[in-house]
């Protein structure tokens, strides 16, 4: 089917979401991946500048700091569980790379404001205004043991530090006006005093003086990023997120998710132009239907039941070992750790009748996101039905391998969009929200911020 576009004004936007060797649980196990991508930083190197080739908005890297991404008898079995840490790995990248964004994770439950503010700030300056931060709340309760918690805080805790800390690095963020640093050397004067603001914030979790010793990069502040898809999360991402990444499988939920969060936004004072929601996008492409799905199966067979189980029984919160895979998946207790993420795994179950061992074959490569397998012209029609019925204003693409999987879909899937009108075929822009389209943040000007101003 082809169709066209409603407004060629628009293009959509494009994040490549990052995994060492793959997304795929099974990626290593792949003959043509690079299993040791995760400690071989030239392999990243590679993906950065094959992205950048294809002219996608931004690089992301998720992140947990545990090694526990599994269950204890699948772990062993894992490549997920050592590997560069992402802002380290963003900051390098920044010297192999001119125009693409580099976004990683960062965690309001387990960082500290100011420290948090000050090196996303300094990774702006040194891509020339390209960073992001992805705002997370930590849903790996295992990462407590690594910061001396005895337990993982509850969700609604997690959000109500985490809405204050979002206050505070953008406070922050807003120490200095742009033209505040004269460097007059006639006159002795570094920066004009006038135009430098101390934030002061005495609040609940935080106590914060200021300023920040890091000044404004060429894009303002660094992108902010969020993923939460519960309405804790909704509600977090319309009062101050600038780019959402989300778990949508179905154009329904996708359209609802979309007019959910933009919704909310008039509230805050905010234009919905302003917030970018790039849903999952798990893309397996073939040169035909057929060879989409015979690489889809090749991968898929590379699964070993114990890292299937254990990936979905830590994605719901619920150990499913005993449990017999080819039954149904049991009834879960409530779960307020990781309620939004078990709640798209259930449904999916429920709603295609799957057992246990079909779930995690589900699973495996896409996690609960939009999953497409096929030529480069029907992951398209996917990809413009969603960005013309307003569920995504572009897509977080989601690869099973790489390098295969990243060369597959920039040789084939971009020029489609770009063939379409639906995509770039150059940068708009040096910097990231000259890609996204995002306005430059004005200065508060002294202010202690209000998030409601923070668009």
């Amino acid at each position: 089917m082809q169709m066209t576009m409603n407004n060629t004004a628009h293009h959509m936007k494009l994040g490549l979401f990052v995994r060492p060797v793959g997304h795929h649980v099974a990626s290593w196990r792949h003959p043509d991946s690079h299993a040791d991508a995760g400690v071989n930083f030239q392999r990243f190197v590679e993906m950065a500048q094959t992205a950048e080739r294809g002219r996608f908005d931004m690089m992301f890297s998720a992140d947990t700091q545990s090694a526990w991404t599994t269950h204890p008898d699948g772990l062993h079995r894992m490549h997920y569980v050592a590997w560069i840490e992402p802002f380290t790995q963003m900051a390098a990248l920044a010297g192999f790379t001119r125009n693409i964004g580099l976004v990683c994770t960062a965690s309001t439950t387990y960082e500290e404001p100011f420290a948090l503010a000050r090196k996303f700030a300094s990774l702006d300056i040194v891509s020339e205004g390209r960073a992001g931060w992805n705002l997370i709340t930590s849903g790996n309760e295992t990462e407590a043991q690594n910061f001396g918690r005895v337990a993982h805080p509850p969700k609604a805790e997690r959000y109500r530090r985490a809405r204050e800390f979002a206050e505070v690095v953008i406070g922050l963020w807003n120490s200095w006006d742009e033209d505040a640093f004269v460097r007059d050397r006639a006159s002795g004067v570094f920066f004009d005093p006038d135009k430098m603001h101390v934030l002061d914030h005495h609040g609940k979790y935080f106590d914060v003086r200021g300023p920040l010793n890091v000044p404004r990069s060429p894009q303002g502040q660094p992108v902010l990023v969020q993923a939460g898809a519960s309405d804790d999360g909704m509600e977090l991402a319309a009062e101050t997120a600038e780019v959402v990444f989300a778990a949508q499988s179905r154009l329904e939920g996708g359209k609802a998710f979309y007019a959910g969060v933009k919704g909310r936004m008039a509230k805050y004072g905010r234009n919905p132009d302003h917030l970018k929601i790039l849903p999952g996008l798990a893309v397996t492409v073939g040169r035909t239907e057929a060879e989409a799905k015979e690489k889809y199966a090749r991968m898929q067979d590379l699964i070993h039941p114990d890292v299937g189980l254990g990936l979905l029984s830590r994605r719901i919160g619920f150990d499913l070992s005993g449990y017999p895979l080819d039954g149904p998946l049991p009834e879960l207790p409530k779960n307020d750790v990781v309620a939004s993420r078990a709640d798209v795994v259930v449904e999916m179950a429920k709603r295609e009748n799957l057992t246990i061992r079909q779930l995690y074959q589900r699973f495996a490569g896409a996690r609960g996101h939009l999953e497409v397998v096929g030529t480069p012209a029907q992951i398209a029609d996917t990809m413009q039905l969603w960005f013309d019925e307003h569920a995504a204003d572009g897509f977080n693409v989601i690869l099973p391998y790489f390098p295969g999987g990243l060369n597959d879909f920039v040789d084939g899937v971009i020029p489609e969009l770009q063939r379409r009108g639906l995509f770039r075929t150059e940068y708009e822009s040096a910097t990231l929200r000259g890609n996204l389209g995002l306005p430059v943040p004005e200065t508060l000007h002294g202010r202690v911020p209000e998030l409601e101003a923070a668009s």
